[in-house]
């Protein structure tokens, strides 16, 4: 444990009401917690942990368990499945559990969880928290009820904590709890704790290409172009557009956040913005992230998807982001020597010619024929990502050095253990794969294969339009059959490619196909005569056959003959863990991640040897750091979380020799982007620091003053609307406490406990039925609207007179038409469903908790008198009776209100029926319907 996690830990245990813990990104958070959790004892009582992340609660789970506790100090879940008897045990048993907000509300609300045996709440992630939200309902009736326990939150998102007004000192209200705990990176004793043992740096600058600097200035032009038409609304605050903050995905949410309550009134064109700009913050984000051909078929679905409807796409700079991630990938030329799409000078690369229809008319490494003029060559260009090789620069490196200090052994043992593990950081486990392929197949195999799938989605696109357009397709053809039909919108061959591009394309992609079938006939891989079986999905074979590493993502795998004969031990993986083969045959199993060995590929391609390399996805969130103990991180996508995780890493382990290279697309958003994360983190810790200084806390902070009469919470809104000013001897009457019978599900959302702050009772069931209208009088739809939004669902403008499946109105009209006796309730926001609650249930009887559970419930008796569990009415009868002539909509309850049964129905004379059905007419079709006498069947 580092020091300034001892720091925290002391000042949290000093405060017995707890107290809100905000840090850094990436100090380890989860170790701060687990630590809590082993200084917790039975004895203290039981201790629940709030909602984490299934990230952050394998991470707890993982320190917790390399400390070797006792049984107790090992956190559990108590789930929805147990039963009620044996979650009152869990409860009293004085450990550790994890608990979800929707089940522990409902024991607090039903008294199954005994209170007083409650040592504490921790909340690990307070910037999710609100006044409305569950946590704040579950922290104030454990407050009213058990004052001496406490509550400690947590957060490691400052920025999170900043958004809005006093964010900050609105979560310590709901928390109850006084005092606030702030530890940034820049805090003396953090800096001085990382900065005493540092990892060795390297920080190199990776210069980008020619084309990947044009599309990254282009994005750039687009999205301030996009920005200069968003401010011309004036309605949203200009020093939040800029570009920087563009480069975040809370930039969304800023941008929403201010639009929100105008929303309906803004026209197309801005709603479209605020979508376009998210669209080209994942251009920058995924152009040093994949590689060409993979960005060229992004940009094509936005091509087909976005083409009609994006602003961004008809910016003035927005034709060089698709013209240079296609000459990334390909140039065209004509095979009499006319340049087309000003292909590159050299013919070095490989060339296929097409005339006219013929697809397998080609010539590879060779000048282009001059048979015909009218022929194109397409130039395969498949431009590497300028990472990939310096990262195998850096990886040769890597294995020099380690050769180096094996022939001097005593150097190493001096300077710290090495245990040789390389280390390499990605954002996604895509790019983990693809860079695994890189170091064992070569970089030009890998893009010939992403070139290989680019070309095939092109045939597919191309038959899938040909099925649709066949005259023989039976009717309804289409989506039902498992085939997308493509629109005139999609099927764009010319809005965007020439007719001849387009053509060699496909000329290029048929060839491909028709190559692969030729290859799969003549060659079979009989896989038996190895004695390798190969189960379940995602398995691949990756290297040469000198190779003797085997990787997949899931699925068994056996080594073949020949691989088994190297000297070298067997490398498979199963399900995420590796397992080490042996001579013997005996499996050794490893808790490590995908690792990749090669050292017979390098000799078999007379290259320079490579270390074993383990590749990680930063969005997996795991302590790998803690499991593989590298000694050499490689961080290709620069990330401040895990940059920080390194630092405490190493501070943790100061005898350990760690050396950290930092690759970075030099001039790039990526490096903008990440030093911009720095600085936005540590002027929300500014921002934070000045609050702290001007918060003023209340004396009733800590909830002691809380009693259980939660009416006092909230100004006394259950006075009933016809009280009389005058009383007897100016007696009051105690006013009746209200209740609410809520279904589990809705505990979902926060109105239950904004209900229970206007002082009514929650009684927590588990409703049989949803349809109201059957079981109910008055069955009530309510529409809440969110209170930092415009309190409608779209502009009058927008509102058609055609009925249509996508329009909200649309869809009102027909449950209403459907439900006749439907209400509907608007409401503005939260607290004006909880005003409107009170309202309806003035002068009211409070609804029975045991009828509310029986309704709808069959009896084992059958249908008795009275009974609510018996369906108020027979629905087949009446369904039945709806379909009578002269029965309508408008009278058939009144048919029932006149008469119990169908029988009794065919039994009233004519003059009962005309009262009942309202005329004369509808009186006579049905008993001339009744009374029709049918044919003898013979």
């Amino acid at each position: 444990m580092v020091q300034f996690h001892e720091q925290i830990i002391t000042e949290l245990l000093d405060d017995p009401n707890g107290g809100l813990v905000i840090l850094s990104s990436g100090l380890s958070l989860s170790k701060l917690i687990s630590s809590l959790l082993l200084l917790h004892s039975s004895s203290q009582g039981t201790l629940l942990l709030l909602s984490p992340s299934p990230s952050l609660k394998s991470r707890i789970l993982y320190h917790i368990k390399e400390h070797n506790p006792e049984p107790s100090q090992i956190p559990s879940e108590i789930a929805a499945d147990l039963p009620a008897h044996h979650r009152h045990t869990l409860y009293s048993s004085g450990s550790i559990f994890f608990i979800t907000p929707r089940i522990l509300i409902v024991d607090l609300l039903t008294n199954k969880l005994p209170t007083s045996n409650i040592a504490g709440l921790i909340l690990p992630n307070a910037h999710s928290l609100s006044e409305t939200s569950t946590e704040a309902f579950i922290v104030r009736i454990l407050r009213s009820l058990n004052p001496d326990a406490y509550i400690r939150a947590f957060s490691d998102k400052p920025h999170a904590m900043v958004s809005g007004f006093a964010k900050a000192e609105r979560t310590m209200k709901c928390l109850y709890v006084r005092k606030l705990h702030l530890w940034p990176r820049f805090q003396v004793c953090v800096s001085q704790e990382l900065e005493k043992e540092p990892p060795v740096v390297v920080d190199i600058r990776v210069p980008m290409t020619k084309y990947m600097m044009g599309i990254q200035k282009a994005i750039i032009e687009v999205m301030d172009a996009c920005l200069k038409e968003m401010r011309k609304t004036n309605k949203v605050d200009v020093e939040d557009l800029t570009v920087e903050n563009g480069l975040f995905k809370s930039f969304d949410e800023i941008v929403r956040r201010q639009l929100d309550p105008i929303w309906h009134t803004l026209g197309k064109k801005t709603k479209q913005l605020v979508s376009d700009l998210k669209t080209l913050r994942k251009l920058l984000d995924y152009l040093v992230r994949y590689d060409a051909v993979t960005y060229l078929r992004y940009l094509d679905t936005l091509r087909i998807s976005e083409s009609f409807r994006s602003v961004w796409i008809f910016a003035e700079a927005s034709y060089k982001i698709f013209d240079y991630a296609k000459k990334r990938v390909y140039h065209l030329a004509r095979s009499d020597g006319v340049k087309l799409n000003e292909p590159r000078k050299s013919l070095k690369n490989k060339k296929r010619k097409f005339k006219g229809s013929d697809k397998d008319s080609r010539e590879t490494d060779g000048t282009p024929s001059t048979s015909s003029n009218a022929g194109l060559v397409l130039e395969e260009i498949l431009e590497e990502a300028p990472k990939w090789k310096v990262l195998r620069e850096v990886l040769e490196e890597i294995e020099e050095e380690r050769q180096k200090q094996v022939i001097s052994r005593e150097d190493v043992l001096v300077e710290g253990e090495d245990n040789g593990i390389v280390l390499v950081a990605c954002k996604d486990e895509r790019s983990c794969l693809q860079l695994e392929e890189c170091i064992i197949n070569g970089p030009k195999k890998v893009m010939g294969e992403e070139w290989k799938k680019y070309l095939l989605s092109k045939v597919k696109l191309r038959d899938i339009a040909q099925q649709k357009k066949k005259p023989k397709d039976p009717k309804g053809f289409g989506i039902l059959d498992g085939v997308t039909p493509i629109t005139p919108a999609q099927n764009a061959k010319t809005s965007s490619f020439s007719k001849q591009e387009h053509d060699a394309l496909l000329a290029a992609a048929s060839e491909i196909r028709n190559q692969d079938e030729k290859d799969n006939a003549v060659e079979d891989p009989s896989w038996s005569e190895f004695g390798v079986q190969l189960r379940g999905k995602g398995k691949r074979k990756v290297g040469t056959r000198e190779t003797s590493a085997i990787i997949g993502v899931s699925g068994d795998y056996n080594v073949d003959k020949k691989a088994s004969t190297n000297d070298q031990n067997e490398i498979y993986l199963v399900e995420g863990e590796f397992y080490e083969t042996t001579h013997d045959g005996t499996s050794v199993g490893k808790t490590i991640f995908r690792k990749h060995t090669n050292s017979d590929t390098n000799q078999a391609r007379n290259t320079k040897p490579l270390p074993p390399v383990h590749f990680y996805a930063l969005e997996n969130d795991q302590p790998i750091l803690d499991i593989l103990k590298p000694s050499v991180v490689i961080v290709y996508h620069p990330d401040m979380t895990f940059v920080r995780e390194i630092e405490v890493y190493k501070a943790e382990n100061p005898s350990t020799r760690l050396k950290v290279y930092f690759l970075f697309y030099e001039d790039s958003t990526e490096v903008q982007k990440f030093e911009a994360s720095i600085q936005r983190e540590n002027g929300a810790f500014e921002s934070l620091i000045r609050q702290k200084s001007m918060m003023m806390i209340p004396v009733n902070q800590d909830g002691r003053c809380l009693g259980l009469n939660y009416s006092t919470l909230e100004p006394d809104l259950t006075t009933s609307q016809n009280s009389i000013t005058r009383k007897a001897g100016g007696r009051k009457e105690a006013d009746k406490e209200m209740q609410v019978i809520v279904d589990m599900r809705e505990f979902m959302s926060s109105l239950p406990n904004v209900l229970h702050q206007k002082g009514m009772r929650i009684i927590p069931v588990t409703l049989e039925v949803e349809t109201m209208v059957r079981y109910y009088r008055i069955p009530v739809l309510l529409i809440e609207f969110s209170q930092d939004k415009s309190f409608s669902f779209q502009s009058a403008s927008d509102i058609g007179d055609d009925v249509t499946p996508n329009s909200i109105i649309s869809k009102l009209s027909l449950l209403a038409l459907h439900f006749p006796r439907l209400r509907i309730i608007w409401s503005r926001s939260l607290h004006a469903t909880a005003e409107i609650f009170t309202s309806l249930k003035a002068n009211q009887d409070e609804p029975d908790e045991t009828k509310a559970i029986r309704v709808g419930v069959p009896s084992e008796e059958g249908i008795v008198e009275n009974d609510v569990r018996a369906e108020n009415y027979n629905t087949s009868a009446v369904e039945f009776l709806r379909r009578l002539p002269g029965v309508t909509d408008s009278n058939y309850r009144a048919v029932m209100d006149g008469c119990k049964s169908l029988a009794e129905l065919a039994l009233l004379p004519m003059e009962k029926l005309a009262e009942l059905m309202g005329g004369q007419k509808a009186a006579r079709t049905l008993r001339e319907f009744l009374d029709a006498k049918y044919p003898t069947l013979l």
